[in-house]
């Protein structure tokens, strides 16, 4: 439907990593994830499609900052100048992750599950979302205001919907 533009990727079609997958097989692209408070959850959801070996090159869960600037080449002083929660952050990740595999696309996904670690500018569900690509990175935070499972959920179909968008041009 025209009044619901680009809200809608697909009827019928399949969970959003199903069809996120099937674009970037289509194209002969691939993905690598960095991810911080979705613990695994956006790698897990790419491989739990089946074929996901045609475009889904892996990824690095970076919890810790001394693993984001191990794994993702993010830099201590964009951690120092805006935390481990930010769109620097999520940035940097995403585009570590695709410098470090070779991927087409690379996600990067950092905040704050929950339920503790919060702050009154940052509070517990508070995500920042970054993809990579060959024209540019694009970012996106949320605010979910859900308990901890329901937070990393929306944030995997958050990250998954960026790089939906992303395809899209």
């Amino acid at each position: 439907s025209a009044r619901l533009g680009d809200h809608v990727f697909g009827i019928d079609c399949g969970p959003l990593e199903a069809v996120v997958g099937e674009q970037l097989r289509a194209r002969g692209e691939t993905v690598a994830v960095a991810e911080s408070c979705t613990g695994g959850r956006l790698a897990a959801a790419f491989t739990s499609v089946p074929g996901a070996s045609a475009y889904f090159l892996g990824g690095a869960l970076v919890y810790s900052n001394a693993e984001k600037v191990r794994q993702c080449g993010v830099r201590d002083e964009t951690l120092a100048a805006h935390g481990a929660v930010s769109e620097e952050v999520a940035r940097a990740l995403a585009e570590g992750i695709r410098h470090a595999t070779g991927a087409t696309w690379g996600i990067g996904v950092t905040g704050i599950a929950g339920p503790d670690g919060g702050t009154p500018a940052k509070p517990a569900g508070f995500v920042h979302l970054a993809v990579a690509g060959p024209s540019g990175t694009r970012t996106a935070h949320i605010q979910a205001p859900y308990d901890r499972p329901r937070i990393m959920q929306f944030a995997v179909g958050s990250a998954l919907d960026l790089l939906r968008r992303a395809l899209m041009g």
